[in-house]
């Protein structure tokens, strides 16, 4: 297959294109910006393209692409078109989003009839967001097939890019969100806290609106799922402080400074960082009668993970030369010890306890 990383230029996108290259890999590099992909194309002896995401544009662009790899956020703006193009155009399409609104649209009946009409794969979240909670849902899935309630989590040490800060900050001015009876249904960020051992002693934790949430949902059709991080004590009691101001946070004059200040100030963890990271990944299922499984695993660096699970996904697919078309998540196509083979990951460890 002929395949494209979009948004090669930015932070993430940046080391998948280096690390592809330095496996071999050959993929076409495009982005917005011409300047920053013409040097990067050069440097890595890779073809290059610039477009911006209108449909025409992309639709042009992606004619003898077989396979797209999207990278550029923050996706809620940019996936449809990208998508859209892919659909008319029959190349499969990967992202390494975690925007519950992505996942929602991917996973519409709509979009996974017209995938499969198409002979296209869907699949968002090829990264850290969420290969390893997703391959941790289908685990406990496995291991509760009557389960009714899921609960995801991880906790990580390494910093954070631009474009991922962006999308955490045009998400202050709307609430969190958990799958409640098959539903997503929202409620203020900081108002649900417990305390969970990630895998390095028990941590003050609070739900936030993880892609899980939804991808998890699709997984293992669980009907009750919340999303879960550490954070200090005083900041769980803060968070909840903090959403009763999200009609200002999410202003367009604040978001507009908060943007700015990121574009000046925030580049992203360095390789140091990166490799010197683990994040530790957490899931517990709990099912009508009172029993609870709980599964830990470690895995790489968020950025680390993101580099090897994204590139692991396209190498399988660009050699396998067999691809079902269709809406899926990544534990859906490969199962939940895909997970176990991806460079930097240790093994499940499971629990077992009674209520």
């Amino acid at each position: 297959m002929k395949w494209m990383i979009y948004g090669a230029n930015g932070y993430t996108g940046e080391l998948i294109a280096r690390q592809a290259v330095k496996q071999g890999m050959t993929p076409v590099l495009a982005g917005r910006r011409a300047d920053a992909i013409a040097k990067l194309g050069e440097e890595l002896g890779c073809e290059t393209r610039v477009f911006n995401l209108s449909l025409d544009k992309a639709t042009r662009q992606l004619e003898d692409i077989d396979l797209v790899l999207h990278c550029a956020g923050p996706f809620a703006d940019t996936s449809r078109p990208m998508v859209e193009a892919c659909l008319a155009t029959k190349t499969h399409y990967l992202d390494i989003t975690g925007e519950i609104e992505v996942f929602e649209y991917i996973h519409s009946k709509k979009r996974a009839k017209l995938a499969q009409e198409a002979g296209v794969l869907l699949c968002s979240g090829v990264g850290f967001d969420v290969i390893p909670t997703d391959c941790v849902s289908r685990k406990l899935k496995e291991l509760m097939p009557d389960a009714t309630n899921l609960a995801l989590g991880f906790s990580a040490a390494a910093g954070i890019s631009r474009g991922t800060l962006k999308t955490a900050i045009r998400g202050l001015g709307s609430s969190s969100a958990e799958r409640k009876d098959g539903e997503l249904t929202p409620f203020p960020l900081g108002e649900k806290r417990r305390h969970i051992d990630f895998g390095r002693g028990k941590k003050t934790a609070i739900a936030i609106p993880w892609g899980d949430v939804s991808t998890a949902y699709y997984t293992t059709g669980i009907p009750n799922i919340t999303t879960w991080v550490p954070v200090p004590t005083a900041y769980a009691y803060g968070a909840r402080l903090l959403s009763w101001f999200s009609p200002i946070l999410g202003s367009d004059a604040v978001q507009g400074k908060l943007l700015r200040y990121v574009d000046e100030h925030v580049s992203g963890p360095d390789e140091s960082e990166r490799e010197r990271s683990s994040t530790y990944v957490w899931g517990e299922a709990t099912n009508a009668s009172g029993r609870k499984v709980i599964v830990r695993i470690k895995t790489a660096s968020t950025y680390a993970f993101t580099v090897y699970g994204a590139l692991e996904v396209v190498s399988r697919l660009v050699s396998s030369g067999r691809v079902i078309p269709g809406s899926f998540t990544p534990a859906m196509l490969f199962g939940s010890h895909f997970i176990e083979e991806i460079e930097g990951s240790s093994s499940f460890v499971v629990d077992e306890v009674r209520l």
